[in-house]
């Protein structure tokens, strides 16, 4: 049996080794669809522990405990890819203690931290597989910020037959070292916003012989805000971002086109289907009425759904957690985070927990907005993130 005082113990003793495979993979920094050398670090770690494992899409791994005892199957994930974004020398208090070796690209999310307490739990989990029953899955998906990696993932892991899925983000808007896992949604769902808007170009000095398609997105994006106000359901929150609205660049020509780029954020699945339309249909008619027409790109549509954590494993863990864990480290509930998350994917092929273990710490310097230069992780809090993994089996061992 996987007692508490094992959990606390194999974490201390991992405690070393995953805040330097953490230093290791951040200073690879490797973006969405390259992580060369961070999936080659992660096969390494995964022979050394002398389980079988198996290839999702082209960079992402599974590996597998298979105790040989009847049990629940359990997929435990981590994110493998950085962001292109630059990296500042210092953290938010001075010298950060890793850069990444690439002055373009950064694990400014914290998916250095993600797979390394995963490897941690690995490691414990390999040595303790005599205490353990049923099939763990050690899941490493390759390009989290792009999508790129979820449906091979997805498609693998169903056909295993996995039971529940469990994962950890850390999160700079939560003080360092608690950790929340609150049933319910948790990180928004996202739809993409690409509209380019048609007219007719000609001279300034005579828009009644153009076709202005720049007065056309403005009214589209004014419209649209006045269906938000009263067709959006009331206490269903629908975040509108429009970003950029650009069209022509003199000033006295009247361009072709206008294009609007943003994104959409929800935390419920109907809303956010519902938000698109009612953006696609407010962008067609005001078209229609301005004389220009509308193209949507391929991307202006649910992207991402919410990541919604499943009641009855999120209360499970939740009473769990406080029995191996210090006092007041548990957090019964915080603010669901307007980020979005591939994790999200994971609930279409089984009940799935995400915990949010906070990383704000001013002396650390950690507290930076995530997919920022200035951003980093409190390396303290790791050794939490992998007890509360162990825990998280355990739990299910009976």
């Amino acid at each position: 049996m996987l007692t508490n005082e094992i959990i606390r113990l194999q974490a201390e003793a991992q405690q070393d080794y995953v805040i330097e495979s953490r230093r290791t993979i951040h200073r690879f920094a490797e973006v969405s669809g390259k992580e060369f050398k961070t999936s080659a670090f992660i096969e390494e770690e995964i022979k050394k522990a002398g389980l079988p494992y198996e290839k999702a899409g082209d960079t992402g791994w599974i590996a597998i405990l298979d105790t040989g005892k009847p049990g629940s199957r359990i997929a435990l994930r981590a994110d493998i890819d950085a962001l292109l974004v630059p990296e500042e020398p210092n953290n938010l208090a001075g010298p950060r203690v890793v850069v990444s070796d690439d002055p373009h690209t950064s694990h400014a999310c914290g998916h250095d931290a993600h797979t390394a307490m995963l490897l941690g739990a690995m490691r414990v989990l390999a040595e303790q597989r005599d205490n353990l029953a049923g099939v763990i899955y050690f899941c490493f998906e390759e390009g989290e910020e792009d999508g790129r990696g979820i449906l091979a993932m997805l498609n693998q892991l169903s056909a295993h037959g996995v039971d529940v899925c469990w994962g950890i983000h850390v999160y700079a808007g939560l003080e360092s070292g608690k950790i929340c896992v609150s049933a319910g949604p948790r990180m928004a769902g996202a739809a993409g916003v690409g509209i380019k808007v048609i007219g007719r170009g000609g001279h300034g000095s005579r828009p009644d012989m153009s076709v202005n398609p720049v007065f056309c997105a403005a009214s589209i994006l004014t419209n649209t805000a006045t269906a938000w106000v009263n067709q959006i359901t009331a206490g269903r929150t629908v975040t509108l971002g429009v970003t950029s609205i650009q069209g022509g660049e003199a000033p006295n020509v009247i361009p072709d086109t206008a294009d609007i780029l943003g994104s959409l954020r929800f935390f419920n699945d109907e809303e956010g289907e519902k938000a698109v339309r009612i953006f696609k249909n407010v962008a067609e008619h005001t078209a229609a009425m301005n004389n220009c027409q509308v193209q949507f790109d391929d991307r202006f549509c649910v992207l991402c759904a919410p990541v919604i954590n499943d009641e009855y494993y999120s209360n499970l863990i939740s009473t769990a957690l406080p029995e191996v864990l210090p006092e007041n480290v548990t957090v019964s509930s915080c603010e669901p985070w307007y980020a979005s998350e591939s994790f999200s994917c994971y609930r279409r092929i089984c009940p799935s927990v995400l915990a949010h273990l906070g990383i704000n710490n001013p002396s650390y310097g950690s507290g930076a907005a995530h997919h920022n230069g200035f951003f980093d992780v409190d390396e303290g809090v790791l050794s939490t993130g992998v007890i509360s993994t162990l825990k998280f089996v355990a739990m299910l061992q009976k």
